[in-house]
Parts: C-alpha cells; structure tokens; sequence
C-alpha cells in the first residue's frame, strides 16, 4: 500500500447521462455518472428497481462472465460493465455513481469511447484526501489450465499493460497491444471495439441472444464459409440489405480502427475487470489470451493479496527520534497517572490521527497477578492503552485539556491477534473514522508489536469537562 505524493482522488464535476441499448437484451438503456464522495470508488444503481439497490464494482460479486463480466449481489444483477469501468480508470476518475434503469449497460459502439466523451464534458475535480495505490512488490499470476490463458503482474514505476491474443484462426492471427501509462488510454485504446467471430454469432443468433447487436458495435470475424442462408439470417438480425465479407476476412459491416483492433480491446477489457479489485494499481500486468473469465479470477486473487497486505502491513516509525511528547507532557494532557498510565510516547498527531508507544516491562505491576508464570499483557488493558492514544487525539482540539476526562461510549470489533509479552515495544495507531464532532472521537484503533498486528478496535469515546 502507499500513495503516490500529491496525486489526489478524483470524482466528476457534474451529472452525465447516456443513453443506447443493451447487447443481450435489447433493451433500450438510461445511464447516469452522477459525483460521488471520497473513497466512495465505482458503484451501480438500479433505479428500475424497488429501494433502488446500490451495487459495489467488486470482484466478490463476479457471478458469471458468458460474453461479458457479470455481476450480481443479493439478487441484484448488472450486466457487462467492463467498458465502463475501463473508461473511469482510463480517464483517472476514482468515485463514481452510476445509475441504471436496467440491469445491462448500454453497448454503445462496443467500446469505451463513448463513455469517455461524457465523463470529460462532465468535467473531472480534485477531491481532498489522497488516492490509495497498490504497488506491486512481487511477481503474482493467475492460469486457466483449461484455456491456457495466464495474467501476471510484476512491479513496474507506472501502472502499464499488455496482452497478447491468439485464437488459434487464420483470419485472427496472434496481436498484441500495449499501454505504457494511463494518459495514452483515451488516445490509444478506449475506442477499440468488442469482436466476435462468425460461428460464435450462429449460436448467439440461433438462441435469440443478440437482440441490442445491431453490428455497428462488433467487429465479426469469419473464421469459416458462410452459407447463403446464415448470411441472410445475419442481414436480417442486423437490418442490412447487404452483407459481404472483407478480404481481410471480417464482415463489411465497419472498419478497423486499428489492424490490432482485437487486441485492444482485449486490453480494454483487462482494465475493466481489473477495476473490479477497488483500488488503483502500480504494477505491470502481462495478459496472454486474456478473456473475462481468467480477467475476474485474476481479480479476485489479487484483491485477496491486497486485502492480507492491508491487514498485516505494518507502519514503521524511527523510535530513535525524539518524540512529539515525552512521558511529562502526555502527563499534562491525560488525567491518568502510574500504575493507570498505559502510553510512554507520542510519536505522531495530526487533526485525524495519533501514533503513541510502549514500552511493555516485566515490572508492569498486572504481570503480578495475570499468569505469573506466563506472563502475558492483558487484552483490556491492550485497549485501554489504544483509548488513551486516542483521548490525545480529541484532547488536543481543546485549549485546556487538563480540565477535561474522557469517557468510553463504544467499543465494538475488538480482535487481538498475537500475545504481548514482557520486552514487546507496542505501538498504538488510532485515526478518525468520522470527524469529532461535541467532543464524541469515533475512531479505528490498530496496536502492532514485533512488526505484527496485535489488537484492532473501533472504539467512540467522548470528553467531558471535570465538574
């Protein structure tokens, strides 16, 4: 986890909407971008429906990718938002809402570019808190045995990507694509479209599944004889009087963009998905024979990784520095005193957060009586230490603190992870979860010891005035 310096979220300036039609469906389809708040990320909206259910891009909700990545929670569907999400990444946006009145987003041209224009007629804004980044520090990847497609992501300064497509055709030969850094993505990539190959459409077509394909959005190649009568049922299915095929082997019905058209947008889909793990990535990803399926699980491994990594990354602190408060001044803020007084050091205080430290000793006088022959730190106490950290914190936004007494109202969520035994150096991290607001301080409390998580809490006391 890390932030790159001075890159902040972002989210839109003002609502967009876009109308078209679902590929599968048919269906005609109304979506909205609507400005959403920090941290808030990628999230859907199905107005259609009664309560107007929201549903979070996450790769958890990943229900099944038949042409195209669908996802679903509890009950609540939303149909290929790949090009989308693709669009939102591309373009550096970090919290979005998107309203649907239907449970498929609409196809457009088949690619992202659509989505792009209206995202930038928006307009993009700076929000206040920065963005979170996962950099990646080890190579991870992901195979389908099956398919024999494989993703990897390997570190890399910028967040780059490259996939390499081989359909084992004639008329589609092996392509690659690459994206060195997301600024190229409007330019390079987001108007490539999705592609489809002739005996895919003849099972599609026989099943009634492509009703909103009209063909100005899918690049078709024919990969085998067409036959009279499947090339009337194509006219047909597309309204076209006439219908041929190239001689670079892909129906007339439009032109490539880019001879690497396919494997673009295969890059486009990559990004899509990948947004489905909720957090900006810096890594390089290698995507041979990606396909949505491979692309989800890839997804959910690493935002697995990340989830673990977030848990157990520990923050460091040069406990050789002097610190922001030695033990006479914490003193002068916190009513507690000795045996009662439970931190040694404030090392860092800011309007959200505090970091405070002890030292744990085999004099510490609870080691007489809880397991003398084992002596191990109470949990309690552990979050007594974590709740003294914290009354720091809102002490420190009043002018007299030594007037006042903090009181828990909440403790809620307390997990202790490892024992704290005598000689541990313990380090306490609490921060805001919502503002202080009458002296009420709600925040998440983490205690770490030999570069472990040892305790979490989320924890609301408030501060009275002594009467």
């Amino acid at each position: 986890m890390a932030n790159k310096p001075n890159a902040k979220q972002r989210t839109i300036a003002k609502e967009a909407t876009l109308t078209g039609v679902g590929l599968h469906t048919g269906e005609k389809v109304t979506m909205k971008f609507l400005p959403a708040p920090e941290n808030h990320g990628y999230a859907f909206k199905r107005v259609d429906l009664e309560g107007e259910p929201i549903i979070e891009a996450d790769a958890n909700f990943v229900e099944n990718t038949q042409r195209g990545t669908n996802l679903e929670k509890k009950g609540v569907k939303i149909q290929t938002p790949e090009h989308v999400l693709a669009a939102l990444v591309g373009l550096e946006i970090d919290n979005v809402l998107i309203e649907l009145n239907s449970p498929e987003l609409p196809i457009m041209d088949g690619s992202s570019k659509f989505f792009v224009e209206a995202l930038e007629n928006a307009g993009v804004v700076e929000q206040e808190k920065e963005r979170e980044e996962y950099i990646v520090k080890d190579v991870i990847s992901y195979k389908d045995e099956a398919s024999g497609s494989e993703i990897t992501i390997i570190p890399s300064d910028d967040y780059q990507i490259t996939t390499m497509v081989d359909f084992g055709t004639k008329v589609l030969g092996t392509q690659n694509a690459t994206l060195l850094k997301l600024s190229d993505f409007k330019e390079e990539i987001s108007n490539a479209r999705t592609f489809s190959f002739l005996h895919e459409l003849e099972m599609l077509l026989e099943h009634g599944l492509i009703k909103g394909g009209d063909l100005n959005n899918a690049i078709v190649y024919v990969d085998k004889e067409i036959s009279d009568e499947t090339m009337k049922k194509l006219e047909k299915a597309f309204g076209k009087e006439k219908l041929s095929v190239k001689p670079n082997g892909i129906l007339d019905n439009l032109t490539l963009h880019q001879p690497n058209e396919a494997a673009r947008h295969k890059l486009l889909d990559v990004i899509g998905d990948l947004a489905l793990t909720g957090i900006r990535i810096r890594g390089k990803v290698i995507a041979n024979k990606p396909g949505h399926f491979v692309n989800t699980q890839f997804a959910k491994k690493l935002a697995k990784i990340i989830k673990l990594e977030k848990r157990n990354s520990v923050p460091k602190y040069d406990l050789s520095l002097p610190p922001l408060m030695d033990i006479h001044q914490i003193m002068d803020m916190l009513p507690h005193r000795p045996p009662f007084l439970l931190i040694d050091r404030v090392l860092e205080l800011s309007d959200n957060h505090v970091v405070g430290m002890k030292n744990v000793t085999m004099n510490e006088p609870f080691f007489v009586g809880h397991f003398p022959g084992a002596p191990v730190m109470p949990g309690v106490l552990q979050v007594e230490a974590m709740a003294q950290t914290g009354g720091i914190l809102v002490l420190s936004t009043v002018p007299d603190p030594e007037n006042y007494l903090t009181f828990f109202m909440k403790i809620d969520k307390v997990k202790f992870k490892q024992k704290v035994l005598p000689g541990d150096t313990l380090i306490f991290h609490c921060s805001l979860i919502t503002p202080i607001r009458r002296g009420i301080c709600h925040m998440q409390a983490y205690a770490y010891a030999n570069d472990k998580l040892v305790c979490e809490a989320e924890m609301m006391a408030q501060i009275a005035k002594k009467q």
